[in-house]
């Protein structure tokens, strides 16, 4: 079976993302899932439509939470797709 791994779209300088990846690697060592980190600045099509929202936690493609990391949206999300 292979691992969950979560994308968090963020940017360098930006506190709300630095946050997001703090809380989000406790909750994903917890979950036992991975992350992925993608610069926004560095994609342009992720700047396109990412660029206000980051940071964007996303799985497959699906937005999760933005701006701020939703634990209980994730956990539930996560426990479904199981």
């Amino acid at each position: 079976m292979q691992a969950t791994t979560l994308t968090l779209v963020s940017r360098r300088y930006c506190h709300l993302c630095q946050d997001m990846e703090l809380a989000l690697a406790a909750l994903a060592a917890d979950l036992g899932v991975a992350v992925e980190v993608l610069d926004v600045d560095a994609d342009a099509a992720l700047e396109a439509r990412y660029d206000e929202l980051v940071p964007v936690l996303l799985h497959d493609g699906r937005e999760l939470c933005h701006y701020f990391l939703d634990v209980a949206k994730v956990r539930d999300y996560l426990s479904e797709i199981g």
